[in-house]
């Protein structure tokens, strides 16, 4: 019979910050922290020199956890590029509407984090930067007249709809936002026309 090993400190640190620091603000305390964590102030600040560096840590492991979803996502699409783009549209509205979403951990730490040097905001920035490539390659590759455009706008439409799921549900922002995203992948195609898309018929 084998037992699986309790992860160490630094393992359970990052569990329990990952944890309420969504639910919660980045403003968690140090004390609930250590607490949900259980381990000893010392184990902070060996593994993470102190709250912002775990802060950070925490936000890159979300990062990368995330792009991930967002490639398998696209892969599960198949290969058309309009598709492909939707169906992470798609895939943001259902976890926006789930009833125990808390909105986006990027903004919400950005926005929290009054400090412009925190090196939270490097890793949201570098996140933002590769979510908007895997948006402009598509539209490159499905034709779009200014991929790059559209992709910031994807970015500020995947924004919004991140967080009326959280702050007004009620508007069905999944639905909104997907037809945005049809508008600003459309909008750009060659020949002018938008494409229809059967499943939403």
């Amino acid at each position: 019979m084998t037992t699986s090993a309790k992860p160490g400190p630094r393992e359970r640190l990052l569990l329990a910050a990952q944890t309420l620091t969504y639910e919660q603000g980045v403003g968690v305390g140090v004390d609930a922290l250590l607490k949900a964590a259980g381990v000893a102030r010392r184990s902070l600040y060996e593994h993470f020199g102190g709250k912002d560096g775990l802060i950070a840590e925490v936000l890159r492991r979300s990062t990368a956890e995330d792009e991930t979803q967002y490639r398998a996502t696209m892969a599960a699409a198949g290969d058309d590029p309009r598709a492909r783009l939707l169906a992470v549209i798609d895939r943001l509205g259902r976890i926006a509407s789930e009833t125990d979403f808390h909105g986006c951990r990027y903004l919400a730490a950005d926005l929290a984090l009054t400090d412009p040097t925190h090196p939270g905001h490097e890793v949201t920035r570098a996140y933002r930067r590769t979510v908007h490539g895997l948006f402009a390659d598509e539209l490159l590759a499905l034709g779009h007249t200014r991929p790059g455009f559209a992709a910031d706008q994807l970015l500020i439409l995947v924004d919004g709809l991140l967080a009326a799921g959280a702050t007004r549900p009620a508007s069905r922002p999944a639905v909104a936002a997907r037809a945005l995203a049809e508008h600003v992948i459309d909008s750009g195609l060659p020949s002018g026309g938008a494409k229809v898309d059967a499943g939403a018929l």
